[in-house]
């Protein structure tokens, strides 16, 4: 799946994915409006007018991008409707050609981590059947527990030929807290990257030059993504944080290869939201879809014009 992002990235010519992260501040009152008429103002209420915001999000920019990156909290949140609404995205998303990068950030003890990767990534046996729970293309990781958190994903990815992007230093402001603490004179983010490096080395894909495990580095954090660069050659980094975390195309340019390659750079409520923003308030909320497109369309010229003077 990692050539399949590649490729995608190429015809797109936009090292773009839009963060399908759908706070009900975000949703249209008129779209929830009809949800709620429907179905009352329930969880299930709540879930219809998520799946169609997200519809109309994906509808507008499918041509655009090559990958989306929904973030399973703001689904989870409204319980069971809330994750069918999840995995109809999921399954409308690769319907539309748009590779799926599940943010569930899960990680924990050898066998639950197995459980997290078969759910998301792989498939469950049931009697002498086996399916695809949810089946996103690639999913974030939790690294903090180590290795035997990690490896299980690395087993079904090398299966799958899936992938996954392991949090190295994330974007939020008290992220230092830990991930800078040093370590053998070393920030632990720069020795967490390292392992991401080894662990990429031992699920490359047999055709190709990155690996299955890839890394998160925040876009508000670009000297670290200077340096996570060079540790990690071969693997694909996630960058979060674009535009309303702060970062801009100028930030970015060294989380590429030198192939123009090497990155993928995320926008959630900056394109998601973009309507409620003074820029595009023009489009009005009838419009939300339309200003989304515009934003990816500002945010890859942003990114293009960047890369270009490198």
């Amino acid at each position: 799946m990692i050539n399949q992002l590649i490729a995608n990235i190429k015809k797109t010519n936009a090292p773009v994915v839009v963060g399908l992260d759908p706070m009900m501040k975000f949703v249209p009152e008129y779209i929830q409006r009809d949800a709620f008429e429907q179905y009352g103002e329930t969880l299930e209420g709540a879930a219809e007018a998520v799946w169609q915001f997200n519809k109309g999000i994906v509808d507008a920019v499918c041509d655009l991008v090559p990958a989306v990156k929904p973030q399973v909290a703001m689904y989870e949140q409204f319980g069971i409707p809330g994750m069918t609404v999840f995995k109809r995205t999921v399954d409308y998303c690769k319907e539309k050609g748009l590779v799926v990068i599940g943010d569930v950030k899960r990680g924990d003890i050898g066998s639950t981590s197995e459980a997290y990767a078969v759910g998301h990534l792989g498939r469950v046996s049931v009697g002498s059947r086996s399916y695809s729970a949810f089946d996103e293309d690639f999913v974030t990781v939790n690294p903090y527990l180590g290795s035997d958190g990690v490896k299980p994903f690395m087993k079904v990815c090398a299966r799958e030929k899936k992938g996954i992007f392991v949090l190295v230093k994330t974007s939020n402001p008290s992220s230092g807290e830990f991930q800078d603490r040093l370590m053998d004179g070393k920030p632990l983010y720069e020795l967490v990257g390292e392992k991401v490096a080894q662990w990429g080395a031992e699920c490359m894909p047999e055709d190709g030059d990155y690996s299955y495990v890839g890394a998160v580095v925040g876009a508000t954090y670009p000297e670290q993504g200077r340096i996570m660069r060079k540790v990690m050659p071969k693997s694909f980094i996630l960058v979060p944080g674009y535009g309303a975390q702060g970062g801009k195309g100028a930030d970015l340019v060294d989380f590429f290869n030198e192939d123009g390659l090497g990155a993928i750079i995320n926008s959630s409520r900056g394109i998601i939201a973009a309507y409620q923003q003074e820029e595009y308030a023009h489009f009005g909320e009838r419009g939300y879809a339309d200003a989304a497109r515009a934003a990816v369309l500002h945010m890859r010229e942003d990114i293009s014009t960047a890369l270009a003077n490198r």
